[in-house]
């Protein structure tokens, strides 16, 4: 059996340089929660690893006059630990706590719960329903996308060779806006989502909801942006026909499968339950409740 490489680069440069300079299949560690567990039971065997966690422009939380840039490296614990993101965004920061227990939250990162492209993955449906865009770094130069549009199916990315996120880019909250995430598993906590949903939206002064982004996890290939839910919510009061219109639209956008821990039937039925009552938090959050 071939022997692994191991490099910990200190520069984003040095990361490129070894991503490039590497043999096909190379990975990238940014927090090795998914990356070691694959290793040690067989599923991969990458010839090199490439170690994020030693370049300090990685592990940064930066505040600026128009939102958070967030270092793809940064733990899921730091991010909790920051008092005016978890204000401002706990919907996502709620997203970040239930990845695994305490020990993982210490080690997870962002960036690694996006690029596993799970479509389980806890805080990616957060993520887009707060319109988050990552920075992608390699050889060939830096681009900006947004979240959904990173994972490309399960285990695949749309990060071509040598690339990896850097940062992750969330504008600061607007006013009279809120978010929340929930998610259905089958134990009280330290399980995978059977189904998902993150719900950011705005309202007006008069209470109409004026903006909204609805994200379903767990029952599609990858999470979804669901437009359909957004226009149910838009221009309404956010009363019992839009939320009931908001279910139905999240049902009908489901492509899940039967496994072991749910069915097609089940995780359809509640990913509408769940992007009702994350509508619901999120409307309450931004009324300042």
């Amino acid at each position: 059996m071939n022997a692994v490489e191991y490099a910990k680069p200190q520069s984003i440069d040095d990361a490129i340089r070894a991503l490039n300079n590497a043999p096909a299949g190379a990975r990238v560690l940014a927090g090795g929660t998914d990356l070691l567990v694959q290793l040690r039971a067989g599923h991969v065997r990458p010839p090199v690893i490439v170690d994020l966690k030693g370049i300090a422009e990685l592990r940064r939380i930066e505040v600026t006059a128009t939102g958070f840039r967030i270092g793809a490296a940064v733990a899921g614990a730091e991010l909790g630990e920051h008092a005016q993101f978890a204000a401002e965004w706990p919907g996502v920061t709620e997203a970040f706590h239930l990845i695994g227990s305490t020990q993982i939250q210490g080690r997870a990162t962002m960036g690694g719960n996006l690029c596993n492209a799970s479509p389980a993955a806890d805080s990616v449906p957060a993520l887009i329903a707060a319109g988050a865009r990552c920075v992608i770094v390699g050889a060939s130069g830096t681009r900006e996308v947004a979240v959904e549009e990173v994972v490309s199916g399960p285990g695949k990315t749309t990060l071509a060779k040598g690339e990896f996120i850097s940062e992750f880019l969330i504008a600061r909250r607007q006013a009279h806006s809120g978010d929340a995430y929930l998610r259905f598993i089958p134990r009280t906590e330290m399980d995978i989502a059977v189904a998902s949903a993150g719900v950011c939206l705005t309202l007006d002064d008069k209470g109409l909801c004026t903006a909204a982004r609805v994200s379903l996890g767990a029952v599609a290939p990858t999470a979804l942006l669901v437009a359909d839910c957004a226009k149910a919510l838009i221009g309404t009061s956010l009363d019992d026909a839009a939320l009931a219109k908001l279910a139905a639209a999240a049902s009908a956008a489901c492509a899940p499968i039967n496994d072991k821990r749910g069915t097609i039937e089940f995780r359809t039925k509640v990913a509408g339950v769940l992007a009702r009552r994350a509508a619901t938090i999120a409307a309450q959050r931004a009324r300042g409740n």
